[in-house]
């Protein structure tokens, strides 16, 4: 194993945009950063509201669990919902960084105000509800929403891919931000491009994320194994989720 080894779960079932996400976070990675892209054999295939992301967070856990077990040292949560973080943060010993949370950070670090561009208009609300959870709301300002399904990026027409650049471009001329989060983690290799086009920062969270893992591993900073997130008390599961003994 590589001198660092990231484990980046993708939590939706869909192998091409697992592709297009595990490319986004080899770009990002250092030299010498190994980034093994995962996503679970069973669940939903893309993840557009509350119960899918109850679902997905089932498969993150699975994950979590054997790359810990594989010896990675740190992981992402390739959605921007952020799915099953704090519970991935109890099984976990190194850190674990959910896309929306590392876009979210990393944009307050370049700009006083930023817009967040994502899919689904329903999605919107789970993105507030993170906003108000990670204490950005009043960096927020604005949310807009390409009315097209998580999918679309992944169906090779490129509209979607258009619509996230004309957006992000109307969000720029309109919304008085001075970055542009990107919502979706298939829309993860477009950040780079959009800055450049823009003028301004446009931030990827699987980039971010995995920045923001090697530097705590760097340093020698793993999740808290003290109050909440120490590991789960040991008991018997039972049934379908027997694996995650």
């Amino acid at each position: 194993m590589s001198s660092l080894c990231i484990q980046v779960i993708n939590p939706n079932t869909t192998q091409t945009m697992t592709d297009t996400i595990a490319s986004a976070a080899r770009v990002a990675a250092s030299p010498g950063t190994e980034i093994i892209a995962v996503s679970p054999t069973q669940g939903v295939p893309s993840i557009e509201g509350h119960a899918d992301e109850a679902i997905a967070a089932l498969g993150v856990l699975d994950l979590v669990k054997r790359g810990r077990e594989q010896g990675v040292q740190g992981h992402v949560i390739a959605c921007f919902g952020d799915p099953g973080l704090l519970a991935a943060r109890e099984l976990a010993s190194g850190p674990v960084i959910g896309i929306a949370e590392a876009a979210m950070h990393m944009a307050t670090m370049v700009a006083t105000r930023f817009t967040v561009v994502t899919t689904l208009p329903r999605t919107l609300i789970i993105a507030r509800h993170l906003l108000q959870q990670y204490g950005f709301t009043h960096h927020c300002a604005a949310l807009h929403a390409i009315d097209l399904p998580v999918l679309a990026l992944e169906d090779g027409s490129g509209l979607a891919q258009e619509k996230v650049r004309s957006r992000c471009l109307q969000a720029q001329r309109e919304d008085g931000c001075g970055a542009i989060v990107l919502g979706c983690g298939g829309m993860a290799t477009l950040a780079r491009d959009l800055t450049q086009e823009l003028g301004m920062p446009v931030i990827d969270g699987v980039g971010a994320a995995v920045k923001m893992v090697e530097s705590l591993v760097s340093l020698g900073l793993g999740t808290s194994k003290y109050g909440d997130l120490a590991f789960p008390r040991e008991k018997k599961i039972t049934g379908a989720f027997q694996h995650l003994n």
